[in-house]
């Protein structure tokens, strides 16, 4: 199984001369974290996208570049690629470029994202949601697979035998198809044959079975060998010496988090009880030591009927850089190693 971490580049309140929040270091940090996961062999480290003052990822390509000249063997990926508020075409020319300074390391995980603000900052109107996504993925597959391409959609203008460089190292760039709970997505992942990114933030894993059933199935009536049909999963997490150690560290920074963003979605306020019920043996949150989380990941993948890909998200809980390096530590030098070994 490859196991990495995902980010959304949080803007967090760092200690200096002046306690004024660092965007700049906080960046710096991020590819520092980028730089460990190389060094203790995680396989994939992901960025997001958001337009949002409390999260630095709205060019996420430009991160990846970074940290692709700071890294040797990390594959490097969005998470996710808001492909329906974007030219797939400079998509692809972004990733390939990615590709390049990476030298074959480039992968991207697309969707339409689980904010919305990217709609209007772009001039998009959000009931054209699903059919902007659908038309966006269909011409960044067409360019993938063919450097010339011929064709035409309602909300962009047409190509007509137009070739479109750079090309990548790779014969083909990874383009993982990136969801939440919406049956026709994973339907679509299917029939398209796209492994799938599961973004699991909450409730019980083994629930998203049914759906991940469906995506199996929609890829094996359309033809698509079951190799093909890869599922990872998006977790909020975070690894520490103690189980009661991380629930502690990552508890206030996590609650403050969602608290604030369910006032914009109508959810009630974090508690400790429900937080502790989440880091439950069948709960979606990936908190606590490291032989706790590897027999952890090992349960949801044996309930889901097998996962390729895992990677976690820890970087929204306001933690100090030391315990986020020290988390990434733990993860490539004990979890990776125990789950592996199953």
């Amino acid at each position: 199984m490859e196991i990495g971490i995902d980010s959304f580049a949080a803007a967090r309140l760092i200690e200096n001369n002046t306690g004024e929040n660092n965007n700049a270091r906080s960046m710096a940090e991020l590819l520092e974290r980028i730089e460990r996961a190389d060094q203790v062999g995680l396989s994939i480290f992901g960025i997001g996208e958001h337009h949002r003052k409390e999260f630095l990822d709205s060019a996420p390509t430009l991160i990846l570049a970074a940290a692709a000249a700071r890294t040797k063997n990390i594959r490097l990926t969005s998470a996710v690629t808001v492909l329906s508020a974007a030219d797939p075409v400079r998509v692809f020319q972004n990733f390939a470029t990615l590709d390049l300074i990476s030298n074959g390391r480039a992968e991207m995980v697309v969707g339409r994202g689980s904010f919305i603000e990217a709609y209007p900052l772009f001039g998009l109107n959000l009931s054209d949601y699903d059919a902007l996504f659908a038309e966006k993925l269909d011409l960044l597959l067409k360019i993938s697979d063919s450097e010339t391409v011929t064709w035409s959609g309602r909300f962009r203008q047409p190509l007509k035998d137009q070739a479109i460089y750079p090309r990548p190292v790779q014969e083909t760039i990874p383009i993982w198809l990136g969801v939440g709970g919406t049956k026709a997505s994973f339907v679509r992942a299917g029939k398209l044959g796209l492994p799938l990114m599961v973004a699991i933030i909450g409730g019980e894993t083994h629930r998203f079975k049914p759906l991940i059933d469906l995506y199996r199935e929609a890829g094996a009536k359309a033809g698509h060998s079951a190799d093909k049909l890869k599922v990872g999963l998006h977790s909020l997490g975070y690894v520490a010496d103690t189980s009661e150690s991380a629930a502690n560290e990552f508890y206030p920074g996590y609650a403050e988090t969602f608290t604030r963003i369910g006032k914009e979605r109508g959810w009630p306020p974090v508690t400790r009880p429900h937080f502790d019920s989440q880091i439950g043996k069948t709960g979606a949150l990936l908190i606590g030591g490291p032989e706790e989380i590897a027999e952890k990941i090992i349960r949801h993948s044996e309930a889901l009927g097998g996962i390729s890909r895992l990677t976690f998200q820890m970087d929204n809980a306001s933690l100090s850089q030391a315990k986020l390096l020290r988390s990434i530590e733990l993860i490539g030098d004990k979890v990776m190693p125990l789950v592996n070994a199953k």
